[in-house]
């Protein structure tokens, strides 16, 4: 009994030295592993950026496709008035055509001095023929003049509607900017609650072990700390997720690491304005590019009818044509007999000595085209409909979005004032209540209802600082005065 007794604490003895080394040669492999891998295997997002909100919106004014496509939209329109423009200049062409050798075979009524009859004629020849043609549109309905005035209007219009899709890029991207700075707040109030509610669980423990508090009091205070665990869990899933919502609209390496810095004078708060809704009406009006855009657009309908209409008026065209041709061999036989071949000019003072002019003034009207002409302005007036539709539901949409920004700002300031308060009301009641609960005055439940308090106030206040700058945004977009540096 004593000798299996040794032998086993010989075991025990052993046993954590086998364990020590095993442990030491895999840090060993470890380590050679993490000296041999290469560096890149280890670094997904590269060096960690530093932005601010300036920074974010420029980084996404840059990178956002909305406004490429806007761009590309505005070249599209130029290069439609350019087209429109060269509707009233005359068309020019230039044909030639070199025949080097051409066989012909026909029958024809021939008399010579040896045969008179019908003859099988057999022609060899090679000859070029060269012409310049030139149109001129003098009158077709003013659908020129009307076509070009559209694309003109077009073409504004789309500039305005970039102007818009850079002024949404930067509106989204403050937004989902705030947002990373709300969750960023959240967690460090979830962090202080945490480690608040640790404190309390370790005083409790060692009230608990002196028998000041109960067994149920430490398992409501560890109930309290796990509660508040989750609640940092959260909030750091929530940051992570906020934050990659801002990567997305900024569109960069989606494995980047970006840390949020507010620049100087961001997160202050103005003082409190007057909101004038009819002045803020009336500078939307001069301000919102989509609207001038929707004005335009609107306009160039217009025009589009008028450029259908025309299709029922004449077209008159002027047209010029000059042509010249030679042929520098022709060889014919008669009934399969002897070639005679023709002395010809030289193929170049052919080509000067017999040039044919042609002008020409033509005149074309479609008395009936199976109602074409009719379908196409019916189409033009609906888009017109169609647009002004738009028009005035954009107009109405912005004196109710105007109205429920300035609202949400005016709101936003009160938020704030009633925040304040409650955090102080809320700290001066958890302090108190936390005294009572140390001298054993006061239960867990007054005690985690104080703490619930506080951190709720503290939440409010973080979020009714970061809706404030948000509304004053919306505000901004809204009145079209949103702040924008252009790429």
């Amino acid at each position: 009994m004593h000798a299996d007794s040794s032998i086993e604490v010989q075991k025990r003895k052993r046993f954590p030295y086998s364990i020590l080394r095993f442990r030491v040669f895999s840090y060993l492999c470890t380590a050679s592993l993490l000296f041999f891998l290469p560096a890149k295997a280890f670094s997904s997002g590269g060096e960690e950026k530093t932005l601010n909100l300036s920074e974010c919106v420029s980084i996404a004014l840059d990178n956002a496709t909305a406004p490429k496509k806007a761009q590309y939209n505005l070249k599209l329109q130029a290069a439609d008035v350019l087209r429109r423009y060269g509707s009233f200049l005359p068309k020019l062409s230039v044909s030639g055509t070199w025949t080097p050798y051409s066989l012909s075979r026909s029958y024809t009524q021939y008399s010579d001095t040896d045969y008179t009859g019908i003859a099988k004629i057999r022609t060899e020849s090679e000859s070029l023929q060269f012409a310049v043609t030139t149109s001129l549109n003098i009158f077709n309905g003013f659908r020129d003049y009307a076509a070009l005035q559209s694309a003109i209007e077009k073409k504004q219009a789309a500039g305005y509607s970039l102007s818009r899709a850079l002024e949404t890029v930067a509106f989204d991207v403050t937004q989902a900017y705030y947002q990373v700075l709300l969750d960023r707040e959240l967690l460090q109030t979830a962090r202080e609650n945490l480690l608040s509610a640790k404190d309390q669980l370790t005083l409790t423990d060692r009230q608990y072990q002196i028998g000041l508090k109960s067994l149920v009091d430490l398992q409501q205070q560890q109930a309290d700390a796990a509660a508040s665990a989750l609640t940092l869990i959260r909030a750091e899933n929530h940051l992570k997720r906020s934050t990659l919502e801002l990567i997305r609209r900024l569109q960069i390496d989606p494995l980047s690491k970006i840390t949020i810095v507010p620049g100087p004078g961001e997160l202050k708060i103005p003082s409190r304005p007057k909101l004038d809704i009819d002045s803020l009406y009336t500078l939307a009006l001069k301000k919102r590019t989509d609207l001038k855009s929707r004005e335009l657009e609107a306009s160039a309908a217009n025009w589009q009818v008028r450029e259908s209409r025309g299709a029922r008026l004449p077209r008159i065209d002027l047209n010029f044509s000059v042509a010249t041709g030679g042929t520098a061999f022709l060889r014919q036989s008669v009934n399969d007999g002897p070639e005679t071949s023709y002395p010809l000019p030289s193929l170049w003072n052919q080509l000067e000595n017999t040039p044919g002019y042609t002008v020409a003034l033509n005149l074309s009207w479609p008395l009936f085209d199976g109602f074409q002409t009719r379908y196409g302005v019916e189409t033009a007036k609906i888009g017109r409909m169609n647009q002004l539709l738009d028009l005035n539901d954009l107009k109405n949409n912005i004196v109710i979005d105007i109205q429920q920004a300035a609202g949400d700002y005016d709101s936003a300031f009160s938020e704030i004032e009633t925040a304040k308060v409650s955090l102080k009301a809320a700290e001066s009641a958890y302090n108190g209540i936390q005294r009572k609960y140390e001298l054993g005055a006061s239960g867990f439940v007054e005690l985690s209802a104080a703490r619930a308090a506080l951190f709720n106030a503290r939440s409010n206040l973080s979020q009714a600082t970061f809706n404030l700058a948000l509304q004053k945004t919306v505000l901004d977009f809204t009145t079209g005065t949103i702040p924008l540096q252009q790429p």
